[in-house]
């Protein structure tokens, strides 16, 4: 953690600084996408869409978030 409360994580293959203590489901929230369309993979394990709100991102993670679109 750094002195201004952030960590630094790898997201879809860039480095980026997010809030210490932030869950997988407000990440996508501040990413503009919504937690119950996106899969999630955190270390190179799928994290299941139901613990998405409760997983905290840690210093290090290397997160791939991919989101659904709809159509056809």
């Amino acid at each position: 953690m750094s002195l201004d409360g952030t960590i630094m994580i790898h997201l879809n293959g860039e480095h980026r600084r997010v809030r210490e203590g932030i869950t997988l489901a407000e990440l996508a929230g501040e990413l503009g996408l919504a937690p119950e369309k996106v899969a999630v993979e955190r270390n190179l394990e799928v994290v299941p869409r139901s613990t998405l709100g409760e997983v905290r991102v840690e210093d290090g993670d290397e997160l791939e978030i991919v989101h659904f679109v709809g159509g056809g």
